[in-house]
């Protein structure tokens, strides 16, 4: 898993970075860090090992795929349980300086920072979809801050407020209740959907095996979140795009097979409804603009 991003291990507990730093650590046989803190926050991604955490006093198990998060000041060190194991992990420093700097702009991105001070809660389990995510952005982040692209340091800092917001939101909605932010999140993962595939099979039959939801449930998120049925909805978005090409000097015989049209009757009847007009008469009168 990108060897070349990984990092030596350090028992260093500063800082050299002003704002924030990010390593890949993947050991075996390490010494073991005595309790220590610091002041910043130091977050914890758990990739693999048999290891615990002690925080405050109190010790935890790590299983992969954990967020540790742990404020500045609060006692902590790593108990590596079995050393023939490889200790895997990611580490994420950052000054509370900058998390003020970003609660000036939300105060989102302070949510998990004084969840954390509140409840004592310091690990946050996750699933592998959501921890695959955390994991691409760390990795993204990692290669920008080695990288000597155009527009390096706009992007660093891009992937770092990203990272941070992305880490209080999956907090926010561990906390809440799921069923309205299911039924929206799986309203715009299907308009999605449908945007990126216009030309192609969009049946409620395969939107439900694409999305391991039934069609019939489908439907009724999609007349809930819009008021139209699904069929609606997609029709209405094909003939937008097609529109648009038209409008683009494409070809209406170019056009309607382009985004999901069998054929020219069943495309001509939607568009004069639709609009009011014929596709024809719509490039004529663009034509004469």
């Amino acid at each position: 898993m990108k060897k070349n991003l990984q990092t030596a291990f350090s028992t260093r507990q500063y800082m050299l970075s002003k704002d924030f730093e990010v390593y890949y650590y993947s050991d075996f046989y390490l010494s073991q860090v005595k309790d220590h803190a610091h002041d910043y926050y130091e977050f914890y991604f758990f990739l693999e090992g048999n290891v615990g955490m002690i925080i405050e006093g109190k010790e935890y198990s790590m299983r992969q795929g954990d967020i540790v998060l742990i404020p500045p000041k609060a006692r902590h060190h790593a108990v590596i349980r079995d050393q023939e194991l490889p200790y895997r992990r990611f580490v994420f420093w950052i000054t509370e300086e900058y998390c003020n700097s970003l609660m000036e702009i939300s105060s989102d991105y302070a949510y998990l920072m004084q969840h954390v001070k509140v409840t004592k809660n310091y690990i946050f389990h996750t699933d592998v979809v959501i921890f695959n995510t955390i994991r691409s952005k760390v990795f993204g982040l990692i290669d920008e801050m080695r990288s000597k692209r155009f527009g390096r340091e706009a992007k660093i800092s891009l992937c770092v407020n990203d990272l941070i917001l992305h880490l209080n939101r999956i907090v926010h909605e561990q906390n809440y209740p799921k069923s309205e932010r299911e039924e929206l999140n799986l309203y715009q993962g299907l308009a999605d959907y449908i945007e990126e595939n216009l030309d192609g099979d969009l049946s409620l039959e395969n939107l439900a095996k694409q999305f391991y939801v039934s069609k019939y449930h489908i439907a009724h998120v999609f007349k809930d979140s819009t008021g139209l049925s699904i069929h609606q909805y997609i029709t209405k978005k094909r003939l937008s795009a097609c529109r648009d090409a038209i409008l683009g000097d494409v070809g209406i015989s170019e056009v309607y097979p382009m985004f999901g049209f069998g054929d020219y009757s069943s495309f001509y009847r939607a568009f004069k409804k639709e609009y009011g007009i014929s596709p024809k008469e719509f490039k004529d009168m663009q034509v004469t603009l």
